[in-house]
């Protein structure tokens, strides 16, 4: 019985959300918020623990989302009714997007340690490497 309850402890503890307060964030998280959305207000900011792991999720009253990995760096940035801002996004991924999709807006993007992955408004969704040569397109 106590293996069960220490288990059961043990996933609940794994797969933790807090809400939290914007100011809560990491550094990298608020500045980049002030800078890029300055005037969208927040509907939710939480910290999600994952074992040895956090991140971070901001929900904006609007419906855009941002995620922030534990030092608050982006890891996701989805805007539902207007386009990334073009800062964010790095060259090689804006100008290969402006040349072979010229009528389309990135509406979201969402990096890791291997990949980035854009959504454009046209639904499809394209795949870089981390040197940024594209090596998947879907729609």
């Amino acid at each position: 019985m106590l293996v069960c309850l220490f288990t059961l402890q043990t996933v609940v503890w794994a797969e933790d959300d807090k809400p939290i307060q914007v100011s809560q964030l990491p550094q990298n998280a608020q500045a980049f918020i002030k800078k890029y959305f300055p005037n969208n207000n927040v509907a939710l900011a939480k910290m999600e623990t994952d074992w040895f792991d956090k991140s971070y999720e901001v929900i904006f009253t609007n419906g855009d989302k941002l995620e922030f990995d534990k030092k608050g760096a982006w890891t996701e940035v989805n805007s539902r009714h207007s386009a990334v801002p073009v800062d964010v996004l790095p060259d090689a991924v804006r100008k290969y997007v402006t040349a072979n999709y010229p009528d389309a807006i990135i509406v979201k993007i969402e990096r890791d340690k291997h990949e980035c992955e854009v959504k454009l408004s046209s639904g499809w969704e394209i795949t870089f490497d981390k040197k940024y040569n594209v090596i998947d397109i879907d729609h």
